[in-house]
């Protein structure tokens, strides 16, 4: 058997060994007389944070969506699997806190990953660094729980396609991508300060369309971790005390926020995309009414503008082998006003949000389509925000990058850090 695939089956065998491991362990725990389970041996009542180190291997199977991975390269082999290690810094809230018994064990942090797919030549071994952010879905008891955790950055390394010495990259096109992971996994408390976990996630790594080729890459992953809680004292930090929280006053707040990115283009003509060899530039805002219905869950719509400036471009009198004019419409032809409805889930510092609209008033047609939103908004300030986010065209075509700021007004959400 090939040996990335060995590697892999013994992951998971003792992934499982150290679950069966830790279901005997955690009924240990339980009868150990000198563990205090109460918040109060759990954390320092004048501590904000828990802080916490953890190191994790991840294992994934490669979604081939390109000749490239199916082995047409010049190694002549599939890329069937990757492998990273991660190494990585959170904070979670004092059990004792409002925000805590809201967000049941939330955390957040700053994150490092080296990957290896196998095909360094021609992919690279590419470093990622990311934003990340996790809380528990359901506790079963004082030391299992199930949770989930997405991961946001950027990740240095790649291998790009090149025309002349790596013509056969159609999956990557830049040396810099984006880096988008989410998982769902169980943490299992080992002991006062260390917990195991176990979990699977997916992986996708993507230029957002600012260089070309963009096929992307994908992965199904499996993951195993051990986290260090440096001043965690007990168990569980499943707060017993009052659970009262501050009451949530619904309103409705106002988001005005403000993007511009670039992009590369495959011109069609004749039936056949064509790259253009130019960067276009996109600028664009949006008016987002939300009702914010509790603490956890905004719902609303937004008016979005933009002036794409690849909307509508063409190329003349194509003929293979020739460097070709590429040429841009009148900007009343690259500019588009649409009506979407917005989703929201709101945490500490991020908020994740979902849209889905179509343009109603566009130049030409290009613009003629719907259009799905993914997007990151990251606390600045109270009212003012980071946004980071990608659009589609249609559910199935590369947009564009959305990278700018915003503000909100009529912001009522409590102050709930105490």
């Amino acid at each position: 058997m090939h040996y990335l695939q060995c590697t892999f089956i013994k992951c998971i065998a003792i992934t499982f060994c150290l679950i069966l491991f830790t279901k005997h362990l955690s009924a240990t725990i339980n009868h150990i007389d000198d563990l205090d389970l109460t918040l109060t041996d759990t954390i320092s009542s004048d501590k904000k944070f828990i802080h916490r180190i953890e190191a994790e291997f991840q294992t994934g199977f490669t979604l081939k969506n390109v000749p490239f991975m199916r082995g047409e390269n010049f190694a002549n082999k599939k890329i069937n699997n990757a492998f990273s290690g991660h190494l990585k810094y959170a904070l979670q809230f004092n059990p004792e806190s409002n925000i805590n018994k809201i967000y049941k064990g939330s955390y957040q942090g700053v994150g490092l990953g080296h990957y290896n797919f196998g095909n360094k030549a021609e992919l690279g071994n590419p470093t990622a660094i990311y934003l990340f952010q996790g809380a528990q879905i359901v506790r079963f008891n004082h030391s299992i729980s199930l949770n989930y955790e997405w991961n946001f950055g950027i990740s240095t390394g790649w291998r790009p396609y090149h025309y002349s010495t790596n013509h056969l990259n159609h999956l990557i096109g830049s040396k810099i991508n984006a880096y988008l992971n989410a998982k769902l996994y169980f943490n299992w408390t080992l002991s006062k300060k260390i917990d195991l976990l176990t979990g699977l996630g997916v992986t996708h790594f993507s230029n957002g369309n600012t260089e070309y080729p963009n096929a992307g890459m994908n992965m199904l992953d499996a993951k195993l971790g051990l986290t260090y809680n440096l001043n965690r004292y007990a168990t569980t930090i499943q707060t017993t005390s009052n659970n009262t929280t501050p009451l949530f006053n619904r309103h409705v707040s106002y988001d005005i926020t403000l993007f511009g990115s670039w992009r590369r283009k495959g011109v069609n003509y004749l039936d056949q995309a064509i790259a253009s060899p130019d960067h276009y530039m996109v600028l664009g805002g949006s008016f987002n009414p939300m009702y914010n219905v509790g603490y956890k869950i905004r719902l609303g719509a937004a008016l979005d503008l933009v002036h794409d400036g690849s909307a509508n471009v063409y190329a003349k009198d194509y003929i293979i082998g020739t460097e070709q004019e590429f040429i841009k419409p009148p900007i009343s032809q690259q500019l588009a006003a649409g009506l979407s409805v917005r989703l929201e889930y709101a945490m500490p510092y991020f908020n994740l949000g979902l849209g889905h609209g179509y343009n109603i008033l566009y130049g030409k047609g290009d613009l003629n389509s719907s259009y799905q939103i993914v997007n990151l908004k990251t606390a600045i300030s109270r009212n003012a925000f980071i946004n980071i986010g990608y659009s589609l065209k249609d559910f199935k075509e590369p947009n564009f990058l959305m990278l700018g700021f915003g503000y909100r007004f009529n912001n009522k959400y409590p102050s709930i850090f105490h």
